[in-house]
């Protein structure tokens, strides 16, 4: 009984330690800078990422921080999905999701992964709302408004798209996006290589 315990004990530490791990790297956060700002060791923080570690709520919630990720974004549902399914299938009611704290916008993992070399992101841009600061591109990003509409500036250029409009981004460039609508929401499904 103990033993079958601490090996459900172990697969959960993996488990939390590998998201951990992708949010970071997705991020941009280097091992470094994450237990600068927990106030830990490098070495802790690579051992809570392999799963070595035990990982006491607090310093969860203080790596959440970090991350500007809710807590919950660890925790399963009720609902496991089926062992054939982990590496290939994400059900629309188990899909995790950060919203961020400047407000409005809410991602939601479509892809199994972030650490892949394609992700897949569902973005929900409230009325009014922006996504973070012009980013430089790792990869290539392309995206399709599935409803609503946005403003997507690429380097010095800004486009209105709206719903069913697509659009490419290259190596290299700079974009911002935002919701220019009072009213409506907008929904974009991005498919995101190279990194997150």
């Amino acid at each position: 009984m103990n033993k079958k315990r601490n090996e459900a004990v172990n697969s959960e530490n993996l488990r939390i330690g590998r998201q951990i791990r992708d949010i970071r790297k997705a991020k941009g956060v280097t091992l470094a800078e994450m237990a600068e700002r927990i106030q830990r060791s490098v070495g802790y923080v690579s051992q809570v990422e392999r799963g070595v570690s035990s990982l006491p709520i607090p310093i969860l919630q203080a790596i959440c921080d970090v991350l500007g990720i809710q807590i919950s974004w660890f925790f399963h549902s009720d609902r496991e999905a089926p062992a054939e399914e982990l590496n290939h299938i994400v059900r629309k009611s188990a899909r995790r999701s950060l919203s961020f704290s400047d407000g409005g916008v809410r991602e939601e993992l479509l892809s199994t992964r972030l650490s892949g070399q394609l992700q897949m992101i569902l973005t929900t841009f409230a009325p009014g709302a922006r996504g973070s600061e012009a980013r430089q591109l790792k990869g290539e990003e392309g995206g399709l408004v599935q409803s609503g509409m946005i403003e997507l500036c690429i380097n010095d250029q800004c486009f209105i798209l709206h719903e069913g409009d697509s659009f490419t981004l290259e190596a290299n460039d700079q974009y911002r996006v935002r919701n220019p609508s009072d009213e409506e929401k907008a929904i974009v499904i991005w498919n995101i290589t190279g990194g997150y």
